[in-house]
């Protein structure tokens, strides 16, 4: 998520030489320094690379696993800037947590990018913390907008977002990887399966933004009464997906409330 994010940012014409990040690997530092022109400082040359990445840094975004995001943020906490934005890319992780791990003049923000990012299609969650001003707010919000659209929201709120649009690919996913399991058990190979898939989803979807309409309607438009589509939306309402998806969302949400609590 960090690199699709850095990639945006550098499409939208960010100077790559303002840019310090660091990584595990140095393979991975050099990957990132041939591929992108910024500085990386690896790790495992060098214990300070995460301290060193954000010296002079008024925008740092922290990409790791929840689980790190409050000792990364005490191991840098000396070197930010006093008036540093940080921004987390973490489930689970609260403001408080994130701000009681920097100095009291250091802001925070809490952001939920999904994995459509890469292609420029992201849609991210964002919440302040209780130390960020306006003008941070709105920086916070144009660095996500490189990669996608932006929703402004509480706190409160983050964490169910997570569970609709930053799980979402996952969902979609699935439901394509079955739908191409249907259409194998119909007799066709696995890559025209997966071409009818793919295919179908994009159009569907830009249909869906094309058109203005809701989903429901759509739908209800391409299923004729008594025709083959009716029948196939019967069985799948029968199945009750609509309580499936809700109990999959709460059951991601308990999960998010577990990574908070460092389980």
């Amino acid at each position: 998520m960090g690199t699709a994010i850095l990639a945006g940012l550098l499409k939208a014409g960010f100077d790559a030489s303002n840019v310090s990040v660091s990584t595990k690997s140095v393979a991975s530092a050099d990957a990132l320094a041939q591929t992108y022109g910024v500085t990386a400082h690896p790790a495992e040359a060098n214990q300070k690379a995460n301290s060193n990445a954000v010296i002079g840094a008024d925008v740092v975004l922290v990409a790791v696993k929840p689980m790190y995001v409050p000792e990364v943020l005490r191991e840098v906490s000396a070197s930010l800037l006093p008036n540093a934005l940080v921004i987390s890319v973490a489930a689970g992780v609260t403001t408080a947590t994130m701000e009681a791990a920097v100095p009291e003049s250091v802001a925070v923000v809490r952001s939920m990018p999904n994995t459509p990012a890469i292609v420029g299609r992201a849609l991210t969650g964002v919440a302040a913390g209780s130390r960020v001003s306006e003008a941070q707010l709105r920086q916070a919000v144009s660095l996500f907008e490189t990669v996608g659209k932006v929703v402004v929201l509480g706190e409160d709120q983050i964490d169910e977002l997570g569970t609709i649009s930053g799980s979402g690919p996952a969902y979609v996913f699935l439901l394509m990887e079955k739908l191409a399991v249907a259409a194998e058990a119909m007799g066709f190979d696995s890559d025209t399966a997966a071409t009818l898939v793919s295919e179908t989803f994009l159009g569907a979807a830009q249909l869906l933004v094309a058109s203005g309409k809701s989903p429901a309607e759509l739908r209800r438009q391409v299923t004729s009464p008594n025709g083959t589509t009716e029948r196939a939306i019967a069985v799948y309402q029968e199945a009750k997906l609509d309580k499936m998806f809700i109990a999959g969302t709460q059951a991601a949400l308990a999960r998010s409330k577990e990574l908070a609590a460092g389980k």
